[in-house]
């Protein structure tokens, strides 16, 4: 595949479910070459076992595929309409990145929920300090979308925030909230310090769980988790296994400002199925949870997920796990650099950073196997700046994504697309069928495919 600038959008204003948001719109000639015929309607098209199909990759292994149609758009995205709090007044929405929404049955109901890294007042972003982690939850996708109510446990504290550093003072013998190297601490250059990033939330075997990581300006960096002693909003305490460290062991990483010895597994994620429960961790690791749930199984290594690697293989970010229509999806996020082809014209690649290469875009990186250990399948780009994003499920069973549009670099940081960086987004996924068994962005461009008996795994 030859990449060239023509199917890059230029400018995104996306209406959400009320109005809120922004998504790419696509340049006229770009439009106008992906509109064509649309095929049956998706129910009927698979009565009659037809899927879309998927797409040719770019080949060598390893390009970026940054066709518009995998872009989160008006027409298959929007932005959560998150209650605000009064710290998002000015801004007029949620300041939010690693988007984490799902929705699980409890009580026979659906209860949704949606967290992610945020900024204290104040600040930019989630450093070199922040506090805490705020849960949002709703009946429905479309919302209302409410805080967790919290009040009933901090009356005093601000609405929604389940747990933060500032809790230390709630720790008790053999009940810890915050660990001593979650706390804040100071120094000469950043000031004051400590962000936790990227929670999520999952219910397992009827109790509610937060997987999150204290980020680099901690004293420690690494991945922990939460348990509820009550609902959804709390109260949150610390598992036995993080009250001395994060998950794993140190290694080595990060940037230079921290400490030897203080950087451990980042991202921390959790899948379970029935009674078993599993760790994920940035980005091929992972580990069976105990059966109270308090620790991980011990073990001299970490096991890997079998995975095509790129080569070389870039740095990536937020492994997570979904299992949908029997198969196992191992999402990461990769950024798509864009460097000079010897023709000239442009490539677009999950290269590592090099002499000529810029920071495009943050994309979900995807690949699909029979089991959740793997092997899995070569990667495919599912979603163009949908990077650090979970698929779920909504209560009517269809697919869908989170993204959140990185600010930190590449397309989204332009000064011209901040209004419309860092948001709570979410995206319809389509499913090509039992044939290739891939999750793409719903595609404005439907290439039907009549269904056959191959099943090797996301070719």
């Amino acid at each position: 595949m030859t990449s060239t600038d023509s199917g890059l959008p230029r400018r995104s204003l996306l209406a959400g479910a009320a109005g809120l948001g922004a998504a790419a719109a696509l340049p006229a000639a770009t439009a106008q070459a992906t509109h064509g015929s649309a095929g049956p309607a998706p129910a009927e098209a698979a009565s009659l076992g037809r899927y879309p199909s998927n797409w040719p990759d770019p080949e060598p292994y390893g390009l970026a595929d940054t066709r518009p149609d995998l872009w989160p758009r008006e027409d298959n995205s929007f932005v959560l309409p998150l209650e605000l709090r009064p710290r998002d007044e000015q801004l007029g929405r949620v300041w939010m990145r690693d988007t984490y929404v799902n929705c699980f049955v409890v009580d026979g109901r659906p209860v949704y929920v949606a967290t992610g890294t945020t900024n204290a007042p104040g600040l930019d972003g989630p450093a070199p300090w922040n506090d805490g982690i705020f849960v949002w939850v709703s009946s429905s996708l479309e919302g209302p979308w409410t805080p967790a109510d919290t009040t009933g446990i901090r009356p005093g504290a601000e609405k929604g925030k389940v747990w933060s550093p500032e809790f230390a003072d709630e720790n008790r013998p053999g009940r810890t909230v915050v660990a001593p190297w979650q706390e804040y601490w100071y120094d000469d250059r950043f000031g004051k310090r400590g962000e936790v990033w990227a929670p999520e939330l999952h219910y397992v075997r009827g109790r509610w769980y937060i997987v999150a990581c204290m980020g680099d300006h901690s004293r420690k960096v690494g991945s922990f988790m939460l348990v509820s002693e009550g609902a959804v909003e709390g109260p949150y305490r610390l598992i036995e296994g993080n009250v001395e460290k994060p998950f794993g062991e140190p290694v080595i990483g990060g940037p230079d400002f921290i400490e030897p010895g203080a950087y451990f597994h980042i991202d921390g994620s959790l899948y379970s199925e029935g009674e078993e429960a599993w760790l994920v961790l940035h980005n091929d690791l992972y580990a069976r949870f105990r059966d109270d749930m308090e620790d991980i199984v011990p073990t001299t290594n970490l096991p890997k997920f079998q995975q095509k690697p790129y080569s070389p293989e870039p740095y990536l970010e937020g492994a997570y796990v979904f299992k949908y229509e029997g198969r196992y999806y191992l999402l990461q996020a990769a950024w798509d650099r864009t460097s000079a082809n010897p023709d000239g014209t442009r490539r677009y690649a999950y290269d590592k950073p090099g002499p000529g290469r810029r920071q495009h875009q943050y994309d979900a990186v995807v690949a699909v196997s029979d089991t959740f250990e793997g092997p899995y399948s070569e990667r495919w780009t599912a979603g163009v700046g949908a990077g650090h994003s979970n698929f779920f499920v909504d209560h009517h069973g269809r697919p869908w994504s989170t993204f959140f549009r990185n600010p930190s670099a590449g397309y989204w940081s332009d000064p011209s697309r901040e209004a419309d960086a860092a948001v709570p987004g979410v995206v319809r996924l389509e499913w090509i069928g039992p044939a290739g068994n891939r999750l793409y962005v719903k595609r404005r461009t439907l290439p039907w495919t009549q269904h056959s008996d191959r099943t090797e795994p996301g070719r």
